[in-house]
């Protein structure tokens, strides 16, 4: 069964799920006490589109969510002062916007 089906995805979140009942607190407690240390990421190899290769770094699931958390906290912080004219790596903005 591929890593993307339905099923697959809803075990996986339900494992989250249990995980957090069991190890939320003491993983909030490590990241406000600055003691949280992210795990290895999982390297993997992936062609590139000249024939070559290329090294993909995979994060650990805990790792992700601690990071999309952040970003969250801290992009509702910093949007409102960026410049109007600054597109880099922002929502809802592209380099093809920049150029128009």
């Amino acid at each position: 069964m591929p890593a993307t089906t339905p099923q697959r995805k809803i075990k996986y979140l339900s494992e989250l799920g249990s995980w957090l009942k069991s190890n939320g607190k003491e993983l909030v407690s490590q990241v406000q006490s600055e003691r949280y240390t992210p795990s290895a990421v999982l390297g993997v190899t992936i062609p590139n589109a000249d024939g070559g290769d290329r090294l993909l770094g995979i994060p650990t699931v805990i790792d992700r969510l601690l990071q999309q958390s952040i970003l969250e906290i801290l992009s509702k912080q910093y949007e409102p002062l960026f410049s109007d004219y600054s597109y880099g790596f922002r929502p809802g903005r592209s380099a093809l916007q920049a150029i128009k």
